[in-house]
């Protein structure tokens, strides 16, 4: 996840204060300005102010776990909760409008403090640019949750905090619903319920978990299932020895790029023109609660690795966005004692954690059927098949 991403500001405020039930320990302050500010702290204010239910609870439970489970963090776009209702990201969308608790109560919610003015509904428009923005509900640890206890609502604050105020949320024996500021941290998130409020960084991008679900994408040029040449160089598995963000972001999600040369299965030197460089992609995303357990792969990093290849480039990046750029490496062959080298380019984003990045000798993958190997603050385990 990213460490720190600009809010972005429409024309109209959620509110500027927090509307509770009686029994509440925060007064109603009413907005000041036509504005609705859909930044992370306002959407948490916001939410923390519905007259939240069980049922509200399932349904975030049901599409944050949906998420996980496809490789994801555990999260539920705005984006999923108005349109496709109870989804988890990288799920088959409903073609057709699906109930949902909670989108209801927050439609409700808006047409409550904003209702329609000058012949025009303003609330549809806020839901829409709600919608357009990469706002989520994150909620870490949800794995543990009993089925019962009502989250406390905070959201990322950005510059890689790890303590924020956030928004208790409890029901008495008499029904009052109580809202009160607490300080939040992520020891508190593995104890209890905590929904964060934050932004989406990972939709976009698929994790290995949907490519082994998808053969028409595994048969691909990046996940190829079979191959000629010596044998597959497999990842094994992967161990992240530390986060790399602060926990309101999330997951660290991993970018393992390998350059080299790929071609016949047998060359002369007259047939050096057939190499071409390709380079695999892939994407791991770790929970923060799986920091330091080992994450079996098998994902293919080179199909029908050839005996001739010298050397391959190895990048692996934390992503945390930015502009585009790209490292500027090499790959090499050897053909009749002469070797050759290919330039390369692999793309990364500006902003990234270099976890590592360098050449590695193939002999380093054959000389024993499988080898692990520390990059960074990773270890990687590798296998030739």
């Amino acid at each position: 996840m990213k460490t720190f991403r600009l809010a972005l500001t429409f024309t109209v405020i959620f509110l500027t204060g927090i509307s509770c039930e009686k029994g509440s320990v925060r007064p109603e302050v009413q907005p000041e300005q036509d504005n609705v500010d859909f930044s992370k702290a306002s959407v948490a204010r916001m939410i923390s102010s519905l007259p939240l239910r069980r049922e509200h609870l399932d349904e975030v439970y049901q599409a944050v776990n949906s998420s996980s489970g496809n490789g994801y963090d555990e999260e539920y776009t705005m984006t999923d909760l108005l349109s496709s209702p109870g989804s988890g990201v990288g799920e088959t969308k409903a073609s057709k409008a699906v109930e949902s608790p909670l989108r209801d109560l927050i439609t409700s919610y808006l047409i409550s403090h904003y209702g329609t003015r000058a012949g025009e509904s303003p609330v549809e428009k806020y839901l829409d640019k709600l919608k357009e923005s990469d706002i989520q509900i994150y909620w870490p640890y949800c794995d543990g949750w009993d089925g019962e206890s009502y989250p406390i609502i905070t959201f990322d604050p950005g510059y890689g905090a790890e303590t924020n105020y956030g928004y208790e949320i409890e029901e008495t024996p008499d029904g009052i619903r109580v809202v009160d500021s607490v300080l939040v941290d992520e020891e508190t998130a593995r104890t209890r319920p905590v929904w964060v409020i934050n932004s989406n960084d990972d939709s976009s991008f698929t994790p290995l978990e949907m490519l082994r679900s998808d053969r028409e994408l595994l048969n691909g040029p990046a996940y190829p299932v079979t191959s000629s040449g010596s044998g597959n160089l497999l990842i094994k598995d992967f161990t992240m020895l530390r986060n790399y963000d602060s926990w309101f972001a999330g997951a660290s999600e991993f970018f393992i790029k390998c350059g080299y040369l790929k071609g016949k299965t047998s060359y002369t030197e007259e047939e050096l023109k057939d190499f071409y460089p390709s380079v695999t992609d892939m994407m791991i995303s770790v929970k923060r609660k799986d920091v330091g357990k080992v994450i079996p792969l098998d994902a293919i990093l080179i199909p029908g690795m050839d005996e001739k290849l010298e050397n391959v480039a190895f990048l692996m990046t934390e992503d945390d966005g930015g502009p585009k750029t790209s490292w500027k490496c090499s790959a090499s062959v050897k053909i009749k004692s002469k070797t050759y080298g290919f330039d390369l380019q692999i793309p990364y984003n500006n902003n990234d954690d270099i976890v590592w990045r360098g050449s590695i000798a193939t002999s380093y993958f054959k000389d024993k059927s499988r080898v692990q190997g520390r990059f960074g603050d990773v270890k990687v385990t590798f296998e030739l098949e």
